[in-house]
């Protein structure tokens, strides 16, 4: 998955979820990395329109945009260069429809030189060149403020790109070494929407000058709620099956129905719809791990958990195996808990690491809070003889500021106080509309409740859940996804880097919403990023992750599942996880 919608996918995976040791990369290999309807080219027939439900339709076809969205993504991989592909594994793979090699030729400075497949042309005739690459670099590496991108994604590492040896030939000369420099320039746009602020920010929202895949965008309807691909007419690679590829936006909870009656033909569905697509004979149901993972992230920018010992204790007092069961199994899927930020279970290096912070131990965890000040209390007043940890007060409803939030508080036994008697409590902020995070919460409360702590869960809209909740800071726990990537090193930096001061003297986040860092994380991720020996990249990047753990600001808790219900009859899609889709081979079954 790119590095491009890192920032936007964290809501799309919330809204569309509802649905102890060291092991190695070797335990991986249970985790189903892909689970797709393959069949050979002469197998499929051509011609023919596929309907593929999805979220909505995007705000931006303009990936390195801030409003960009896994739709945009999905659509620029069916319209543009992609340089480099993913496998099942997280692996990239050289593109040879777009190039011929692709070979780091000095280290000191790094440089590396792209031969392009000399029949690659944008839809209007013209060669994809240096001048493409160029405008790119210029319109992301962050010197020219008035280009709208959402971050730099290592274009402000590259010092030239200029034409090699020949018009198929582009060098590109580092002035920071960049282990993960084939996570750049994919995609590729033409120099017509990178070679200009206004093309940039606005001409290619919702419409694209040229393109070079196999099919290219005919409309993007947001009435209608489509967005409709049809095959290109100047292609070079092996010709689209399909006529007509056409995304339409279909709400989760009415997919089924949709797919039911027939007006889509492939669509991802929750968990709690299993039933219902299994029941119809005319569909089959694919299931694979997700190429994105579900965390607690603990808000160690204020109120308890600023104390690394509280955020340790609520970690502690986490049955994580429990959790990954509770929403695997129902899936279908392996029930193991996620081992590490970085890498997912079903991508290839993956290494449980989270004995950096230990196992599930309410001892220890009590402990650990006693040891921070807050002492076991009296019995809770409002606790009564009701069965489990923990009883849920009755909930209450307020609204402000256009968003509706709906709080229960789940009160333990016995709370643990301050020296004043104030007692420990923690707001827990979730979507309001998503079944399996709202059950995971609730789960999650009742641990803690084990522990002393009373936890008030706040439900609050889909749409205010990221921006006034979230990035603003106003939350002590909270659950959301992000997606995993094949570039871990850099991509993942933001997420977990050291907040810093900004120069209005406001914190400067990036993405890592629980405002918990080290310079020890960053030093480990920085080496990471420009290590060109995969090994030592990769043992950077394990010990990265275990500082991490130890920091116990974001706790990993299942890799999420993708479960894609289709036609019988449709041909190459699937669950995809971490592979990229060759959308040329997507089609129906002859």
């Amino acid at each position: 998955m790119s590095r491009t919608v890192v920032g936007t996918i964290a809501l799309a995976a919330v809204v569309s979820a509802a649905a102890a040791g060291c092991s190695t990369s070797s335990g991986a290999s249970a985790a189903p990395a892909v689970d797709v309807a393959t069949v050979a080219r002469p197998a499929v027939r051509d011609g023919g329109t596929l309907r593929w439900a999805v979220d909505d339709v995007p705000g931006t076809l303009n990936t390195f945009q801030s409003a960009a969205d896994p739709q945009t993504e999905r659509i620029a991989g069916a319209v543009l260069p992609a340089l480099f592909t993913v496998d099942g594994r997280g692996r990239p793979q050289r593109d040879p429809d777009y190039l011929e090699s692709a070979t780091v030729v000095s280290r000191s400075p790094q440089v590396v030189l792209y031969r392009l497949n000399p029949r690659a042309v944008w839809s209007d005739g013209r060669a994809i060149s240096a001048d493409d690459f160029a405008a790119q670099w210029r319109a992301l590496n962050g010197t020219n403020s008035a280009y709208w991108s959402a971050h730099n994604d290592g274009y402000d590492r590259i010092s030239e790109v200029r034409r090699g040896a020949d018009a198929h030939e582009v060098k590109v000369t580092f002035n920071r070494p960049m282990a993960t420099w084939r996570s750049l320039f994919t995609p590729l746009y033409p120099k017509e929407v990178t070679g200009t602020p206004d093309a940039f920010n606005d001409g290619s929202r919702a419409a694209l000058p040229v393109t070079a895949g196999p099919f290219s965008v005919q409309s993007v309807d947001a009435r209608r709620g489509t967005v409709t691909l049809v095959r290109a007419a100047r292609w070079w690679g092996e010709r689209a099956k399909l006529d007509r590829l056409v995304f339409t936006a279909v709400p989760s909870a009415r997919r089924a129905a949709a797919l039911a009656a027939g007006r889509v033909d492939v669509a991802e569905v929750a968990p709690q719809a299993l039933g219902a697509v299994s029941r119809d004979r005319r569909l089959v149901v694919h299931r694979a791990f997700d190429a994105s993972y579900t965390q607690l992230t603990l808000n160690g920018g204020s109120g308890p958990l600023t104390d690394e010992r509280v955020r340790r204790a609520v970690a502690r007092a986490i049955d994580r195996k429990a959790i990954a069961q509770q929403v695997l199994r129902p899936a279908g899927l392996p029930a193991a808990p996620l081992g590490n930020h970085l890498v997912l279970a079903s991508q290839d290096g993956y290494q449980d690491n989270s004995s950096a912070i230990g196992g599930t131990d309410v001892k220890t965890a009590q402990a650990l809070l006693a040891d921070a000040g807050w002492q076991s209390g009296k019995a809770n007043a409002a606790h009564n003889a009701a069965p489990g940890p923990g009883q849920v007060r009755p909930a209450s409803t307020a609204q402000g500021g256009g968003k509706v939030a709906r709080t229960e508080t789940v009160e333990p036994a016995t709370v643990r106080t301050d020296r004043s008697g104030h007692p420990l409590t923690l707001q827990f902020v979730l979507p309001q509309h998503d079944a399996t995070l709202g059950a995971v919460g609730d789960r999650i409360a009742r641990m803690l409740a084990g522990i002393g702590v009373r936890t008030q869960l706040t439900k609050v809209s889909d749409r205010s859940f990221f921006q006034d909740q979230i990035a603003s800071g106003d939350f002590d726990l909270a659950l959301y996804s992000w997606p995993g990537t094949a570039f871990p090193a850099t991509d993942a930096r933001p997420l977990y880097a050291k907040p810093e001061p900004g120069a209005d003297g406001s914190l400067v986040v990036q993405q890592n919403y629980a405002r918990v860092g080290t310079d020890l994380i960053d030093r480990l991720l920085d080496q990471a990023g420009a290590e060109l020996n995969p090994g030592k990249a990769a043992d950077l990047t394990k010990r990265a992750d275990a500082r991490i753990w130890a920091a116990a600001g974001a706790i990993p808790l299942y890799q999420r599942p993708e479960l894609v219900a289709e036609r019988t009859d449709v041909a190459n899609v699937g669950a995809f996880g971490f592979q990229t889709p060759r959308y040329q081979n997507i089609g129906f079954r002859r």
